[in-house]
């Protein structure tokens, strides 16, 4: 099963699930795995991806891997709401996903919302 570390240590995900912002959240949830377990990291993705893209709300995905022998991968994933992510990621079968990452996994999973930044981004 993953291990959780919360990538704030004064805001955790349970404290952003509780938020009622509007408009769409991104999720970013970095991962951490031994190298022999980067295969079993990935399937076990893989089956969370498919759960995840038949929720409601849910809108894209990503993962992402370090280069230059890395064991780190990022998550980036796009919902409507917090709602619609919070019910997803409380769903029992989402739950019991979970139990299948390598025992080498580490997960640290934060909301966050798109900002505009005149000149650089567009919200």
């Amino acid at each position: 099963m993953v291990a959780f570390k919360e990538m704030n240590d004064s805001v955790g995900l349970g404290d952003q699930m509780q938020s009622s912002e509007d408009g769409p959240i991104v999720l970013i949830n970095l991962f951490t795995v031994a190298p022999d377990d980067e295969a079993a990291l990935l399937a076990a993705w893989k089956r969370d991806a498919a759960f995840m893209k038949a929720q409601p709300g849910y809108i894209s995905t990503q993962m992402h891997k370090a280069i230059g022998g890395s064991g780190t991968f990022a998550n980036y994933a796009i919902w409507e709401s917090v709602e619609s992510f919070r019910a997803a990621f409380a769903n029992p079968e989402f739950q019991r996903l979970i139990e299948d990452y390598p025992a080498s996994a580490v997960a640290s999973p934060h909301l966050f919302k798109k900002l505009a930044v005149p000149g650089h981004c567009a919200a």
